[in-house]
């Protein structure tokens, strides 16, 4: 009987003591702190994944990088004032700290934010997530805040955003999509090799542009095999008014879907070649995009090609074509490809002279030659734009200088 007394006793107790707690008057009035929360009104009321994940390891103090900003007024000197980020199906909790020295002194603070990687590379449609901030100041709770963003795909690229009269160009965020560590291009450069067209990967080590260029032509007859064709899908339903968004595709995509349109296709043969240690350069214009690579190590000299011209044939369809008896495609599939022959080499082909892989390969060179002159024209004459570098239609995107600031999105 005592020791259940004692035990009222203890319970009443601890009643008694967070009633006082509870009553307890609030020090710091919320009117008065003015507490608030901003997502980064470039980017409108869209959260992008492939932004978060593309400066995932860049530090910077530009505004226009920073997504959230809270602001608060020091209720006194001195003052830690501690911002507390709910965890939400993108986010971990995350907790910022921070000490306003002056009293009645408005304060700027930038939290960063504990994202979640894996669940942000997994959103590939739309969605909604609804983020809590609430304030504590010396260790009291202020005001609560709460932002409800949408987020978009991680495929969507921000290209640019109009803000209060000011343009933003965001598509150096391309270079996040070009991911040079995909596990995958090991094993495709082992399927390369066995091609024949080059018996080693060296990169520059030779310092012979013809030796570069024979490692691109080589990348070029394996996406030629593979039957990367052309398929556009840059629209996007985001509702965004102020954002040019693009729907890029990643490497793994792709590879599997054989489809790719001018900057997926782009992604995928720089990746490659990033892997090797060649230097890729995305030449991005008004509704187009091709690419470009130095033959030199210390980047004085450009080639370019135009990779959606792998697309003017499908060498799967060829080989699926080929009859059993002769080994070689059908009469029909023939005339698809005949037209990159020479006569010369026409008549070779109609006189026996000439096996599927020998055919195969004429094409792909006769088409690596075209992609290597196709847009030279236009390249010499928006070479001035593609230097000035307070151009945003025509820009120069080197994969090489764009990885201090942006990391490959996976």
């Amino acid at each position: 009987m005592k020791r259940r007394s004692t035990i009222l006793l203890i319970l009443l107790s601890l009643i008694l003591m967070q009633g006082c707690r509870q009553a307890r008057p609030k020090v710091y009035n919320p009117a008065q702190v003015n507490f608030s929360v901003a997502y980064n009104p470039i980017f409108g009321n869209c959260l992008y994944p492939s932004f978060i994940l593309g400066l995932n390891n860049y530090n910077s103090d530009a505004s226009d990088l920073e997504l959230f900003s809270v602001e608060l007024t020091a209720p006194k000197d001195g003052s830690v004032v501690r911002i507390v980020i709910d965890s939400s199906n993108l986010n971990y909790i995350t907790i910022d700290q921070e000490v306003m020295e002056r009293r009645g002194q408005r304060y700027t603070f930038h939290p960063s934010i504990k994202w979640k990687y894996d669940n942000l590379y997994a959103t590939r449609q739309q969605g909604s997530v609804d983020l809590t901030f609430t304030c504590f100041i010396n260790d009291e709770e202020v005001d609560i805040k709460n932002l409800k963003l949408n987020y978009r795909s991680v495929n969507e690229c921000p290209l640019s955003a109009r803000y209060r009269g000011k343009v933003y160009d965001f598509r150096w965020l391309f270079a996040g999509y070009v991911n040079e560590d995909h596990p995958q291009i090991d094993q495709i450069l082992a399927e390369i090799l066995n091609q024949g067209i080059v018996t080693t990967f060296n990169g520059y080590q030779t310092n012979k542009p013809q030796a570069v260029r024979k490692q691109v032509q080589a990348i070029w007859y394996y996406a030629l095999n593979r039957g990367i064709t052309y398929s556009s899908i840059s629209c996007t339903s985001n509702p965004a008014t102020n954002t040019n968004v693009q729907h890029i595709r990643f490497f793994d995509e792709v590879y599997n879907n054989r489809q790719a349109n001018c900057i997926d296709a782009c992604v995928f043969f720089a990746s490659i070649m990033r892997k090797i240690g060649l230097k890729p350069i995305i030449f991005v214009e008004p509704c187009h995009a091709y690419l470009g690579y130095y033959t030199d190590s210390k980047r004085k000299n450009v080639e370019i090609l135009e990779t959606t011209i792998t697309s003017w044939v499908n060498f799967p369809d060829l080989d699926r074509s080929v009859d059993e008896s002769t080994g070689l495609p059908s009469e029909a599939k023939y005339k698809t490809i005949s037209k990159y022959l020479t006569q010369k080499q026409r008549e070779e082909y109609a006189a026996g002279k000439m096996d599927l892989q020998q055919l195969k390969q004429i094409v792909a060179d006769t088409l690596f030659r075209r992609a290597s002159t196709y847009n030279t024209e236009r390249f010499t004459a928006n070479l001035p734009h593609f230097q000035d570098t307070a151009s945003i239609t025509y820009q120069q995107l080197i994969i090489e200088d764009l990885r201090n600031l942006v990391q490959p999105i996976n």
